[in-house]
């Protein structure tokens, strides 16, 4: 662990103290004028891992400068990322661009089209197509994968398509509840660009104005008996007032490229691979991968094993054979890998990605005597993970879960097939 140095007392702090939430931190020179703006999940630990462990020379250069910190409270983590977008364009912080040009940073456009759908564009390719062909145009924004992450999460409540109309059958997502149905005709173009006019209102910090009238709505359309419509909106409606407070758990990081020796970059509510091995002492030995999505389980995502390297009771062996099955495939890589056992199970599958190159997080949860148990268990080189990770030990405890009960499942399928 690094050692722990303190904000320095002589920096003027907005009511005198950082709040351990959301939001996003403005760093001001002694002139009052702006030359940081950054978001964070936690904004008491954020600040202060500048001053305690300074990620690159920019931010070595930064902090002697700082003269004081204002900030702004948000609910969520999303919220605080369109925040900080919104006033990097506004205030092109000497230390968020130095080093960098518009080319490099990443922006949220809207297409103008009869089925509008977001695009991710580089400042680059911006440049060479004039913004004004777009709908909307949001940005700067430093992370794309806490973008990405954003724009997953945010699909539940404002569903978009990517489809082209006039499909014979509805595409992958429409039976996930991702798209609308435009590739099937499911939806009219006024209806799906309402959708999509929402979503720009909440990248715009409009929120509580669209809650407040989807509610509205919500109430004319039961009074009117479309109970069904209705229902939507309700479903809506408690999506935005309950998205989960770290919907990006990324590290934060002023260079997603450059991450430094113990440090932990892990998105929970990306895609978590859960693993767990079954076998009744040594025989018909299987191997389970349950995928959680966005918080939830992705069952089309499930993949089972038989065992066919090891024999007798060897969890580790087996574990690791699923593992080295499982990377051979071009399925897409895990956001984090969660073994069911202890640390011989957590050092193997870290063998593994090593191996293989793969720099993937890996924990471990244990369960003890009679699945009572639920500790996170982590190698010593990755004890922050584990910390990060106990925010979140009713999800992973699911994850955990489920995968023993997809295992025992498979493995009572083949004891039978066997006895038969």
């Amino acid at each position: 662990m690094f050692p722990l140095r303190m904000i320095p007392s002589s920096i003027r702090i907005q009511n005198s103290s950082l709040p351990d939430s959301p939001g996003v931190y403005l760093m001001k020179d002694a002139h009052g004028k702006v030359i940081y703006v950054g978001k964070a999940v936690s904004l008491k630990r954020r600040v202060r891992q500048h001053f305690d462990r300074p990620h690159g020379q920019n931010i070595e250069e930064m902090t002697p400068l700082v003269a004081s910190i204002d900030y702004i409270e948000k609910p969520t983590a999303i919220e605080a990322l369109i925040l900080e977008a919104n006033l990097i364009k506004y205030y092109w912080p000497k230390f968020n661009v130095r080093d960098k040009d518009n080319k490099s940073f990443l922006y949220l456009a809207f297409t103008k089209e009869d089925f509008p759908k977001p695009l991710l564009i580089r400042g680059a390719d911006l440049e060479e197509a004039s913004a004004k062909k777009y709908k909307a145009l949001f940005g700067p924004y430093t992370s794309a994968n806490s973008l990405r992450a954003a724009l997953d999460l945010l699909r539940k409540t404002f569903p978009w398509s990517t489809c082209v109309p006039g499909q014979s059958r509805p595409c992958f997502y429409h039976h996930l509840g991702l798209c609308p149905g435009v590739c099937v005709n499911a939806i009219e173009k006024k209806a799906y660009q309402k959708i999509i006019r929402d979503m720009i209102a909440f990248f715009n910090g409009n929120k509580e104005q669209i809650i407040k009238r989807m509610r509205k709505e919500m109430t004319a359309l039961a009074k009117a008996k479309k109970f069904e419509e209705a229902t939507v909106l309700r479903n809506r409606i408690h999506s935005l007032e309950h998205i989960r407070d770290v919907a990006i758990l990324k590290r934060e990081k002023e260079d997603v490229d450059k991450i430094m020796p113990g440090e932990v970059t892990v998105n929970l509510f990306g895609r978590i691979e859960g693993y767990d091995i079954s076998h009744i002492s040594g025989t018909s030995s299987v191997a389970s991968m349950v995928v959680f999505e966005n918080g939830a389980p992705a069952k089309q995502e499930y993949r089972k094993f038989r065992i066919k390297s090891v024999t007798g009771a060897n969890d580790v062996a087996c574990l690791r054979e699923t593992l080295m099955r499982r990377f051979r495939n071009t399925w897409r890589l895990p956001d984090l890998l969660l073994i069911d056992g202890g640390l011989p199970q957590v050092h193997v599958a870290e063998e593994v990605v090593r191996e293989l190159d793969l720099g993937l997080p890996v924990i471990g949860i244990a369960k003890g005597p009679e699945r009572k148990r639920a500790d996170i268990v982590c190698s010593k080189n990755n004890l922050e993970l584990c910390r990060l990770c106990e925010q979140y030990l009713d999800l992973l405890v699911q994850v955990r879960d489920e995968a023993h009960r997809f295992a025992i499942g498979y493995h009572r399928k083949l004891r039978e097939r066997s006895a038969f």
